[in-house]
């Protein structure tokens, strides 16, 4: 991508993560619960350079009592988006799904699970299908 388009994603990334706090703060967090097909969920990490808490509104395509599985796809960017970057450096992590916050510790899938994961995540959401040459990968807890 170009620097223009590199920076047009990030724009466009932050405003649709902003819309979707202030949407769950202004619905009291009954809005939205699932975008894309996918349920909503705030991550929250510790920022690798910082130190300090940070949050990121992400979507996750398989999530159940055990896990919850996201794609750190940044929109097909050639980078990993930063929220991945602090949970490889930090991989304890916080959850809030539902309204309830959990503590998780937060993996990378192995290639193998990565490929048996692909097909259910792509089933789920399509936009996916065009992000799997990308270097980010499909983390788990």
């Amino acid at each position: 991508m170009s620097k223009q388009n590199d920076l047009m994603a990030s724009v466009g990334a932050r405003m649709l993560e902003n819309g979707h706090r202030v949407l769950l703060a202004v619905t009291c967090g009954r809005f939205p619960k699932r975008i894309g097909g996918m349920e909503t969920l705030e991550l929250h990490t510790i920022g690798r350079t910082s130190g300090q808490r940070r949050s990121t509104m992400l979507t996750t395509p398989i999530a159940d009592e055990r896990r919850v599985i996201v794609v750190a796809s940044k929109g097909g960017y050639d980078q990993h988006p930063d929220w991945y970057k602090n949970l490889s450096a930090n991989p304890d992590v916080e959850i809030t799904r539902a309204g309830q916050t959990r503590k998780m510790r937060a993996r990378t899938a192995s290639p193998q699970e990565k490929a048996e994961l692909w097909p259910t995540i792509v089933s789920v959401y399509r936009g996916y299908e065009a992000t799997r040459s990308t270097p980010s990968g499909t983390s788990r807890w």
